[in-house]
């Protein structure tokens, strides 16, 4: 569970009265939106990066995570989902987002999965024709949460066995940067984004791509997150350059990323997503693209197959808004763990998960949250008023499952 204080901090280009009046217009409505902000960028510094190298590495990873890792052994196919740099490869394997779970099929760790460019993918150092692979072994990298990073290198290297892959540890040399912002693929155009428009070896003066162009081992690329594309670009980039595409005045705290991620209803790790207790599909983590149901055995399949096929998810995770009694948002008087009831019956709706200002996520019964949303309240706190949201990317699959699985009860 995560709490977080309230500060937000916004790129310099955007003065302070500013922000408050989008505040005040954004936060007043149903809206989950940053109106007229963006793009932003944001270092991930709750995030790590592990390698994993070697003739086994898809084979490991297959039996471990929840997603179809087999899939980066494929051609990248025509299409890549890379934000457009220069001096990157024309077409790059897209990432995957993927879970670890208990054998009881509970969360453990999220991941993100890139495949880095093949030497064949790009030129060699000499910047004059593409590489030779020969014969070098698939490595993936992956984008893991750094409060569980001793312990998920603990866990997987449990599992390695006679597995013939090298689990490395690589949270000085790279970090993890998200880029986001409202209509984001509009805002990156080439009229606001000159170096944009460069595609190809050496089109514009971008250290950091240069860099890729000359035989760089990790690739140097943004891509669509794998989850939602509203989430904007995610990529792993040396720690000591910054990432292409990204400014000054466009580096922002990565509390805001939080704020963005829970005006959507979309957790991240292992602390707002509670490791051990956790149910996937509770957290609408199949919706986030993390889980594959075409896939062979994983560890923990048997009760997310089971889940899926019955086809009834009773409670699910949603954006919370916490108000007083005028509808005015408040903020710090809401924290992980409080209870939310329905102020009228008493009865428990759910949990908050997660509390940043007057934003949260909480896991509540879709009973409660979508019919009495307007008598929603904290345990305690009856003054505090408790707002359920839909996002938008919601399928309407999973309200006909509520509707049908309502109708029978």
């Amino acid at each position: 569970m995560h709490g977080l204080k309230p500060s937000l901090r916004f790129p310099k280009s955007i003065t302070y009265y500013s922000y408050v009046t989008l505040a005040r217009r954004h936060f007043s409505t149903n809206q989950t939106r940053f109106d007229h902000v963006g793009p932003m960028a944001s270092l991930l510094k709750s995030r790590s990066v592990v390698r994993f190298r070697g003739p086994d590495t898809v084979k490991f990873l297959q039996g471990l995570v929840t997603n179809n890792v087999q899939r980066f052994c494929e051609s990248p196919g025509d299409i890549t989902s890379n934000l457009v740099t220069p001096n990157v490869p024309f077409l790059s394997a897209s990432p995957m987002y993927a879970l670890m779970l208990t054998p009881q099929g509970r969360f453990l760790y999220d991941l993100f999965l890139y495949r880095p460019a093949r030497p064949s993918e790009k030129l060699d150092r000499t910047g004059s024709a593409p590489g030779e692979d020969l014969g070098r072994p698939l490595e993936l990298l992956a984008d893991v949460d750094a409060t569980v990073l001793d312990e998920l290198l603990e866990r997987f290297n449990k599992y390695r066995l006679r597995a013939d892959v090298v689990i490395e540890n690589l949270a000085e040399e790279f970090s993890c940067w998200q880029l986001y912002g409202e209509n984001l693929t509009e805002k990156l155009s080439s009229a606001d984004e000159p170096e944009a428009a460069s595609v190809g070896w050496g089109g514009a003066n971008d250290p950091a791509g240069t860099s890729s162009s000359h035989g760089n081992n990790v690739g140097l690329q943004w891509f669509k997150d794998p989850r939602l594309d509203s989430l904007g670009f995610r990529g792993i980039f040396p720690s000591n350059t910054t990432p292409p595409l990204v400014e000054a005045d466009k580096e922002t705290d990565e509390e805001n990323y939080l704020l963005w991620r829970l005006e959507k209803g979309v957790a991240e790790g292992s602390t707002e997503i509670p490791k051990g207790d956790a149910v996937p599909l509770e957290y609408n983590l199949a919706g986030l693209n993390a889980i594959s149901f075409d896939k062979g055995c994983y560890v923990g399949q048997e009760l997310i197959a089971r889940t899926h096929h019955r086809g009834v998810i009773r409670k699910r995770l949603l954006p919370l808004k916490f108000l007083d009694e005028s509808g005015k948002e408040m903020g710090q008087k809401v924290a992980p763990a409080f209870e939310v009831i329905n102020a009228v019956t008493r009865k428990k709706a759910g949990t908050v998960t997660t509390a940043l200002g007057c934003r949260g996520l909480g896991l509540l019964r879709l009973e409660e949250a979508l019919k009495g949303s307007s008598k929603l309240t904290i345990q305690g706190q009856e003054d505090v008023k408790v707002e359920a949201i839909r996002p938008e990317w919601w399928p309407t699959e999973w309200f006909q499952e509520y509707q049908q699985d309502s109708a029978a009860a």
